[in-house]
């Protein structure tokens, strides 16, 4: 009988332990796996948020819902709201904002509700999300996503999470060890090649020589293995995402009874964004902005300026967009950081580990090549980078904001191509299912609607209204959804007082 195949994960932080967790659950034993991380690294913990997958991939590890959001300092997320994106607020003090909600938006077997929004007096119509789904009132209102007697991983509207990443590392590193995961600490000192370029084995400090069959590097920016030892390229994609610095902190709250918002809050400022994390104890705020149209110290201000008040220590994280277009070379496979990294809008990092790792279970050979699934997973993994970055280009080249970072990022050159063609077909037409292929997309084609219209991006149907003859079903079905979320909000708890009573050990059975 042959012996079984072992795997290292090389690095800890999310990708690592997430990584190890994962892999030790989908096996079940029948492969050996390692998680070797470094006692002097810490955790950058730039993204607090996730996308409503993490919850299937916590159900899936056999994690509480309810523990993890206790042990985590872990809030309900809905969606992120985007102040001052389409414009600068004036100088009588008017903003714009909008939402881009984890619901989709709510249509019959007959009707699609969005060409009839569309088809509304742009002056009049109440705004795009809040027209379509029900979850923008709750949102808004600052309700939870379900109730106290709804069970854990659902409910009746989707949501992800906002959560501690250190404290989320530690309750995913304690899972991986109870499903059968060798933990040890120890520093990466020198990655041995063999003859045909693989890796022979690493070096440690503390634990001499380590082998394995297949090696996944978790180890951040530093990209040890498949960075500095097998020479990945990296693409940049900094010709379309301008933002490469991030000043981060946390501040806690002005009383314990403060609300919690039920979404993260991504503030447009005159180089870029501000995110604000809701925590059950705290608030993440960071300022992201490009250092090609401004400085350290004026992002400093800007961070100031938002919080109100000089109360805190703000750490500096560059970045450069972009990712390794091998991500799987040889016996090693890259997941995390050193695979790549696109700014922290729409919260994509978590996303991009899920993805990479359940490719990776579903791909690993038993038997023969190591190597064997490492041209798909190559073509997959840059598709879903490419597709992310149109995604996230989107937010930015539709601002009507006029400082420079803004300009240029509206400028045609700076747009992929790919996304300079759907434009120009939306302007006459939605974005539909068959706009994305779904194996290499991370968002459908209802996240960038929610974008696009909430950005005020005209879709002309004037000229073929005929071919819409439903008006009148789709306005009962408006006011219905008025109506619903009106109940809603009057229904559902507010998210501080759900999570209150999940620390009481009160709900989620």
């Amino acid at each position: 009988m042959p012996a079984k195949r072992k795997i290292l994960v090389v690095g800890g932080g999310t990708a690592g332990c997430l990584a190890a967790a994962y892999l030790a659950r989908f096996f079940d034993g029948r492969i050996e796996i390692t998680l070797l991380e470094s006692p002097d690294i810490g955790i950058i913990g730039v993204g607090e948020g996730a996308f409503p997958t993490i919850r299937a991939t916590l159900q899936f590890l056999g994690i509480d819902e309810a523990r993890f959001l206790r042990e985590t300092s872990g809030t309900f997320k809905q969606g992120i709201r985007f102040d001052d994106w389409l414009h600068a607020p004036t100088a009588d003090g008017r903003r714009h904002r909008y939402l881009h909600p984890f619901e989709a938006p709510f249509q019959t077997e007959r009707t699609s509700l969005v060409p009839y929004w569309l088809l509304q007096d742009a002056a009049t119509r109440a705004p795009f999300a809040e027209a379509v789904t029900i979850q923008n009132r709750v949102a808004e209102s600052g309700r939870a996503p379900k109730r106290a007697e709804e069970g854990a991983f659902s409910g009746p509207l989707n949501y992800a999470y906002h959560f501690d990443a250190a404290k989320f590392v530690e309750i995913i590193e304690q899972r991986a060890v109870e499903l059968g995961v060798r933990h040890l600490k120890g520093l990466l000192t020198d990655v041995a090649l063999a003859e045909d370029g693989s890796i022979a084995h690493i070096a440690t400090r503390e634990h001499g020589a380590l082998q394995a069959d297949l090696y996944i590097d978790c180890s951040g920016f530093r990209a040890e293995l498949i960075g500095k030892a097998l020479g990945a390229p990296f693409k940049s994609a900094q010709d379309h995402l301008f933002t490469d610095r991030a000043l981060a902190c946390k501040i806690g709250y002005d009383r314990a009874d403060a609300p919690i918002e039920s979404f993260t809050i991504a503030t447009a400022h005159a180089a870029g964004w501000t995110w604000d994390i809701a925590l059950e104890g705290a608030r993440g705020i960071g300022c992201v902005y490009s250092s090609a149209h401004m400085t350290d110290d004026r992002a400093a201000e800007v961070l100031q300026r938002y919080i109100g008040h000089d109360r805190f220590t703000a750490r500096t994280i560059p970045f450069e967009s972009g990712y390794r277009t091998q991500q799987w070379i040889g016996n090693c496979v890259a997941v995390g950081l050193s695979g790549g990294f696109l700014e922290p809008l729409e919260s994509t990092g978590v996303v991009l580990v899920e993805a990479a790792v359940a490719m990776i279970a579903e791909l690993f050979p038993h038997t023969g090549p190591i190597d064997a699934p490492a041209r798909r997973f190559n073509t997959l993994m840059a598709a879903r980078y490419d597709r992310i970055i149109t995604f996230l280009k989107l937010h930015y080249c539709l601002s009507r904001r006029e400082e420079p970072f803004w300009r240029d990022n509206a400028a045609p050159d700076s747009i992929p191509e790919a996304l300079r063609d759907l434009l120009d077909q939306w302007r006459y037409r939605p974005p539909n299912r068959f706009d994305f292929l779904i194996d290499v997309e991370s968002f459908a084609y209802f996240n960038y609607q929610y974008i696009l219209y909430g950005m005020d991006f005209p879709t002309d149907l004037v000229a073929g209204r005929g071919d819409f003859p439903d008006a009148a079903a789709a306005e009962t079905m408006f006011a219905r959804i008025r109506r619903f979320g009106e109940r809603a909000v009057a229904d559902l708890p507010t998210n501080r007082a759900l999570l209150h009573d999940i620390n009481a050990g009160r709900t989620l059975r």
